[in-house]
């Protein structure tokens, strides 16, 4: 099983989805209300392992554990909490010790579905909590006709730059690469490098993003019409050669095979990046980090005529098949259905500043945030990562490894040669 055996893949976001938490100083409590407890005469445990999104993410669970616990009597659940740095390996280590969690909080799933190590949600999920979430998002963990994941939360991107330096330098925002690169050139020349014109993040954290925002914006697609990977099209090439381009050229930040995203939403903060694509987190990561920056957004810009298009990114909660009891199952559905009751789940996905992926969350989001609608409308349009092919964790990490190539003076068409030939071959 590749993805049992594989050695720790580095850890993402885009918004998702790869994840992007907003840092506060305290978590809001979690509410976590009694769920249909299983019949049974011993205590059941149900483990989960949850990625960490920020800095309140472990303090939130450890409410929502509490609280959980505390209502169901003969539950006793437990949640590791673990950064995305390591929870690849985390998990790998486990499933190949047979210690496969019941639950996990992650962006990936087909590998572990590929090898017959989920159940379906159907088994595991209540028909009340299934029919909360919006469609699109339960359409992305389908193989065969079957949904094997459910969405935890979502975000989208786009263009954010800084009103005041575009103005003091006298240029438009750019909607074209060619614009791009003639805004860059100007912002760079009129502050002597001292303000970067283009934030771009090429590192483990989220290079798979970045491989996403330029080939999507020039034609170009992980796959075909007919799922085929198409990792090395023409279009593919142009789109990432033309990235490195600009680094090359001195008109990004300095450093982007290690620097973040969450390093340029601090320059981006500090007035030390004019632009950036990056999620609809943004505004509220800068105004909790004491950044005062005008900002606007816009679309992502393309090369050419092309269709401008918003990276979606999405994360999942699964439920690993471990020969469940009638009660252990009834335990895992209990545990599911307590997170994702409107309440607690409003609280998550408003604490994280990610997109919702139930209706309810969505209200709760529009209610406390009325500009958080237009990014639903967003992300409900925006392209997702093929996260259904099997293949996905080894691609994910096979571009970002195109990008730090590229960075070094590889010779992309032959980078993505190699990858197409790994992948498809």
């Amino acid at each position: 099983m590749k993805r049992i055996l594989a050695i720790a893949l580095a850890a993402v976001m885009t918004l998702s989805l790869a994840a992007c938490g907003a840092k506060k100083e305290e978590a809001p409590a979690a509410s976590a209300p009694a769920a249909s407890a299983p019949a049974a005469t011993e205590k059941v445990e149900v483990n989960m392992i949850a990625a960490q999104y920020g800095t309140q993410t472990a303090d939130w669970w450890a409410d929502f554990v509490a609280k959980f616990n505390a209502a169901n009597e003969n539950i006793n659940l437990v949640v590791d909490v673990v950064s995305w740095n390591d929870i690849y390996t985390v998990v790998n280590t486990r499933i190949a010790n047979n210690e496969a969690p019941d639950l996990l909080n992650i962006d990936v799933f087909a590998d572990y579905q590929a090898d017959g190590l989920l159940l379906p949600a159907e088994e595991w999920v209540s028909e009340e909590t299934y029919a909360k979430f919006y469609e699109a998002f339960l359409d992305q963990s389908v193989v065969d006709g079957t949904v094997w994941a459910v969405p935890d939360l979502a975000s989208a991107r786009a263009l954010y730059y800084n009103v005041d330096i575009l103005n003091e330098v006298g240029v438009s925002v750019p909607t074209t690469w060619d614009e791009l690169m003639d805004v860059a050139q100007k912002i760079y020349d009129f502050y002597g490098g001292e303000v970067y014109p283009w934030g771009v993040d090429m590192t483990t954290d989220e290079g798979q993003a970045c491989f996403a925002y330029y080939i999507w914006n020039n034609g170009g697609d992980f796959t075909d019409a007919e799922g085929n990977w198409t990792l090395n099209s023409p279009e593919n090439v142009e789109a990432i050669k033309f990235i490195i381009n600009m680094v090359n050229a001195g008109l990004t930040n300095s450093d982007p095979a290690n620097e973040t995203r969450y390093d340029n939403q601090d320059m981006f903060g500090a007035g030390k990046v004019a632009m950036m694509i990056g999620p609809n987190s943004i505004p509220t990561y800068c105004s909790v980090g004491g950044y005062d920056v005008n900002y606007a957004v816009a679309s992502i810009p393309v090369n050419g005529d092309n269709t401008s298009v918003s990276a979606g990114v999405m994360d999942r909660i699964m439920c690993f098949d471990n020969d469940y009891t009638e009660a252990e199952l009834a335990a895992v559905t209990a545990v599911v259905d307590a997170f994702y009751d409107d309440e607690p789940y409003s609280e998550w996905v408003l604490m994280e500043d990610f997109l919702p992926a139930t209706s309810a969350g969505g209200e709760a989001m529009a209610a406390a945030n009325p500009e958080s609608a237009a990014w639903i409308e967003i992300v409900g349009s925006a392209k997702f990562y093929p996260t259904a092919k099997a293949e996905w964790a080894d691609v994910k990490q096979g571009v970002i490894d195109v990008l730090q190539q590229a960075l070094l003076g590889g010779d992309v068409q032959t980078l993505l040669d190699d990858l197409q030939a790994e992948i498809a071959g």
